[in-house]
């Protein structure tokens, strides 16, 4: 976590009283009635967070459509559409057949989704509830997943899978501003199960105290883990590519946790001149795309690097540089997918 951010969650601490009361009512609104929570004809998954900032929700939404997929379902996935500039109350980033927005329209993780996930009709909208209807009465949807849908009780779910970083875990476990979490822990009995994502070997022990910590404060709902398998770095021409430590590369992304991605880099022995953290969802154009190729040659940088997901923004753009791209595998544990078909056939 940056200086910056510990003292701003450090001056705010203060006032992490009040927004968590003001959550805890938003909450109890919901649940009695006050605040309308609307059911909908078709199961909804909620794969979702209680810290601000990624969490690895997105390959955990994919893993899950295809768990569907598989099993004859024909599942819809709903975002919100983080940094897209469609504003209208339901915008079709994929009909299941062909993609229909560009990323900067639709957002990166939607757009990701979408390219991953040809066969699946990927929808946005700011109130969730609206393409939620749209899904099961334009496609056919038999089920939705509701992607970052935790904290969004507008649309009635029949599970919510809570997702924690495992080395970021609940940061300081304070509410915003004095801390990451979105709600208080008490929120977190909404839920019906967790799932640690991003486990290796460096943050092994401290994931599973964590794990530990979540059996005992919430016996009822198993913990689930997912790990990082694997790393394929992809060339410029899309194949696979042996890391070459000979190779000067300038590393960029965009992501929510830039360090992450640094240190994945570094561990692969991909030599590093420099490395740039761009905010979380930073739009691209010419004039940023060509002072990063642009401060990569004035440092001795040869190629590019960055994520997936800085790269659908890219791929229009023509640069000075070879691009490669950091593709990670993730592996989910078995008992989380038999864990939600079971839930889905009670």
């Amino acid at each position: 976590m940056s200086k910056a951010l510990n003292l701003f969650f450090f001056l705010g601490r203060p006032f992490s009283p009040v927004y968590s009361t003001l959550m805890k009512t938003r909450e109890k609104f919901y649940h009695t009635g006050i605040f309308r929570q609307h059911p909908l004809s078709v199961p909804v998954i909620s794969i979702g967070n209680l810290v601000m900032g990624g969490t690895g929700k997105t390959p955990i939404v994919e893993h899950t459509a295809r768990l569907l997929l598989n099993e004859g379902f024909h599942p819809a996935i709903i975002s919100h559409g983080y940094g897209g500039s469609a504003k209208a109350s339901v915008n079709i980033v994929s009909d299941g057949r062909d993609i229909l927005l560009s990323p900067e329209q639709a957002g990166d993780e939607p757009y990701m989704l979408a390219q991953s996930l040809p066969e699946v009709p990927v929808l946005t909208g700011r109130n969730r509830l609206l393409p939620c209807r749209h899904a099961t009465d334009r496609f056919n949807s038999d089920i939705l997943i509701l992607d970052d849908g935790f904290q969004h009780l507008t649309v009635k779910r029949s599970l919510d899978i809570v997702l924690f970083d495992s080395t970021t875990l609940a940061g300081n476990s304070r509410v915003f501003p004095g801390g990451p979490l979105r709600e208080p822990i008490s929120a977190m009995n909404r839920s019906h199960a967790f799932l640690l994502t991003g486990e290796n070997i460096h943050n092994q022990e401290r994931s599973g105290k964590f794990k530990n910590l979540l059996q005992q404060r919430f016996p009822n709902k198993p913990v689930f883990k997912s790990s990082t398998e694997s790393y394929k770095l992809l060339a410029p021409d899309g194949k696979v590519s042996k890391v070459d430590t000979s190779k000067t590369f300038f590393g960029f992304c965009s992501i929510s946790n830039p360090s992450r991605f640094q240190k994945s880099l570094t561990s692969l022995g991909i030599q590093l001149v420099s490395f740039q953290a761009l905010k979380n969802h930073t739009p691209y154009n010419r004039s940023l795309v060509h002072n990063l190729c642009k401060k990569a040659a004035e440092l001795g940088a040869k190629n590019l690097v960055t994520t997936e997901k800085d790269y659908t923004k890219l791929q229009r753009y023509k640069l000075n540089l070879p691009l490669y791209v950091l593709q990670v595998q993730n592996k989910v544990e078995q008992s989380f997918d038999l864990f939600l078909l079971k839930m889905l056939n009670k």
